[in-house]
């Protein structure tokens, strides 16, 4: 079956495996996955990820990061979809939680986070949002 939204099948993944206490979970692997699993890593949203080379694509297996019985990621939702692209200039890119979260933004100069395009004052498509 052909997959419409591959970025809400990622993140309904993620947080299924959340809701469920799952330590890791496997999704697709693709290079822009790749670097939001990178943002997430850097801000402290999941403990690592690994690429397993199990087929011509591969996946990522996701190691879930919680504190106690709490995970690390409280929220998390799809901004952009294939029906309804959302692009924001720098300086109107989102503060999620007034920066306590990060929204993930696919930029001229790579995917990265709401606060490192506006440092470099770029915008572009606003692709997800964590919390």
């Amino acid at each position: 079956m052909a997959m419409n939204d591959p970025m809400s099948d990622f993140l309904t993944r993620v947080r299924n495996a959340i809701q469920a206490r799952k330590e890791s979970v496997d999704v697709p692997a693709s290079k822009i996955f790749g670097k939001i699993l990178e943002i997430f890593k850097t801000d402290g949203y999941i403990a690592d990820f690994r690429l397993m080379k199990t087929n011509t694509q591969g996946t990522y297996k996701i190691y879930l990061k919680y504190e106690g019985r709490k995970s690390a990621v409280m929220g998390l939702e799809v901004v952009s979809k294939p029906g309804l692209r959302i692009y924001a200039p720098a300086g109107e890119l989102p503060k999620v939680l007034n920066g306590l979260g990060t929204a993930v933004v696919s930029t001229s100069k790579g995917v990265m986070t709401d606060r490192q395009a506006r440092q470099a004052n770029v915008g572009g498509e606003v692709l997800c949002q964590i919390w």
